[in-house]
């Protein structure tokens, strides 16, 4: 139906107003998210500057200043299209509990998201394990948990996944125990076996005094001797300690002529007597 010529005038003019408020609101779309953007990084790097500020809040800061500006900015648009805003906050509380519902998941996020910042189970820069993961914390979401493992992949982990689950934090103590097992053969010495992993032990500076560091039988075997290692160190020493003494453990114990135990096999010969209706239809097959 095309306008009337009296109208002509009228429609322009709704044209006109309309073709603006959309270009304002798309402008206003633009800068609202650049500026989100901007305003988040800004509070990243204003934050890092800050060395006694909590490392584990800064990336959710800057997350809560991106998401108010887009949240304005969404706002400014729907009233430069007329929309009261108040209506618009009775509408949106409405549908919240519809929303809710739909996003129980993504909310239960958030809510664990806040419960691991209350609680502080781990922060930036812990080696944790959590929900079948494990690795050096880079962030704590809204949403995810950052981690990055040991072969330096990123890995999202869902908030509520991690809080739900059972958290090791092994990086939280500032000792930690090495403990393992060296198997030798039964016939060594056990005495001489302990008395070179406690040199061991003890000549490495980085191995604590107190508690004291241990050395005992496990367990016994038919041709093993298992032998436990317990020693205490530093928690950033842990890897590194680990690996020099199981290498100096295996280089003494090779010196002193003390073997690891060696895989035994056995075999039994059962003598079998022939009858002699047995061996008869090989003679008539050969006759």
């Amino acid at each position: 139906m095309h306008p009337s010529p009296e109208s002509l005038p009228a429609f322009e003019l709704w044209l006109l107003d309309s073709g603006t408020s959309l270009v304002a609101a798309m402008l206003i779309l633009i800068v609202g998210w650049v500026a989100a953007g901007w305003a988040a990084r800004g509070t990243r790097r204003g934050l890092s500057r800050l060395h006694h500020f909590d490392e584990t809040l800064k990336p959710l800061l800057a997350s809560l200043v991106r998401y108010a500006i887009l949240i304005a900015t969404f706002i400014a648009v729907l009233q430069r299209f007329g929309v009261e805003t108040t209506s618009f906050i009775a509408v949106v509380g409405a549908a919240g509990v519809a929303i809710g519902l739909a996003l129980q998941g993504t909310l239960s996020n958030v809510a664990a998201g806040v419960m691991l910042l209350v609680l502080r189970p781990f922060r930036i820069g812990d080696g944790i394990q959590a929900a079948g993961q494990s690795g050096t914390v880079r962030e704590i979401g809204l949403f995810t948990t950052i981690l990055v493992n040991d072969d330096l992949a990123y890995v999202s982990i869902p908030n509520s996944a991690i809080f739900s689950g059972v958290i090791v934090n092994n990086s939280r103590e500032p000792n930690r125990r090495i403990n393992f097992i060296v198997s030798i053969d039964f016939s060594n010495e056990i005495e001489t076996a302990q008395k070179i992993v406690l040199d061991v032990l003890r000549s490495d500076p980085r191995v604590l005094e107190k508690p004291p560091p241990m050395t005992g039988v496990a367990a016994l075997h038919e041709y093993a001797i298992d032998v436990v290692v317990r020693c205490w160190v530093r928690n950033a020493d842990n890897e590194a300690v680990l690996f020099s003494i199981q290498k100096a453990i295996k280089d003494r114990f090779h010196a002193a002529g003390i073997t690891i135990p060696a895989r035994r096999q056995t075999a039994t010969a059962r003598e079998q007597i022939e009858s002699p209706t047995a061996s008869r239809p090989a003679a008539q097959k050969a006759h």
